[in-house]
């Protein structure tokens, strides 16, 4: 497989993953947004780590404000995010993840991903499917609290909105 193809796979499934993530969000209530399942949490921790795993070096990840690195420390951010501003945080992500995988030539594929710990070592490759993964996970259980909230969902996305 050529690398322009396997640019153009990775961004149409990862770019509808993030879609698919944002139409859960801009769908919910804002009586859902922080009631007890938490709904705005759930998508905060989400975007955070597709962040995170989106960072090439990810030993000097550091979140934009107004986000801290709570998520690392197993607690609460200190305050509820609202929906504009976790919209925001996703939107820089969904650019920073195209660029990223458009960036991608046959020398960058072979490089690692290896977090602090060094628990997680996957090549480039492998991390934006692990990450793509997460994503579709959370995804799947937004949509779910919107079915027991608001009996309604977005729909599929097959791909991303703007593939190239």
């Amino acid at each position: 497989m050529k690398i322009n193809q396997l640019k153009s796979i990775l961004w149409s499934q990862f770019g509808a993953s993030i879609d698919m993530l944002h139409n859960a969000i801009s769908l919910c209530p804002e009586n859902v947004w922080d009631n007890e399942k938490k709904f705005w949490y759930n998508a905060y921790h989400c975007i955070f780590f597709l962040d995170y795993y989106l960072t090439p070096n990810p030993v000097n990840f550091a979140p934009p404000p107004p986000f801290d690195e709570s998520e690392f420390e197993d607690r609460m951010p200190s305050r509820t995010y609202s929906k504009s501003e976790i919209l925001e945080y996703l939107r820089y992500c969904r650019e920073k993840c195209k660029t990223l995988i458009h960036g991608l030539n046959q020398e960058s594929v072979q490089q690692h991903w290896i977090n602090q710990s060094k628990t997680m070592d996957y090549n480039v490759v492998e991390i934006l499917l692990y990450n793509m993964r997460h994503v579709q996970h959370h995804a799947a259980q937004l949509n779910l609290l919107l079915r027991q909230e608001i009996d309604d969902a977005p729909r599929w996305v097959r791909h991303a909105k703007d593939i190239v």
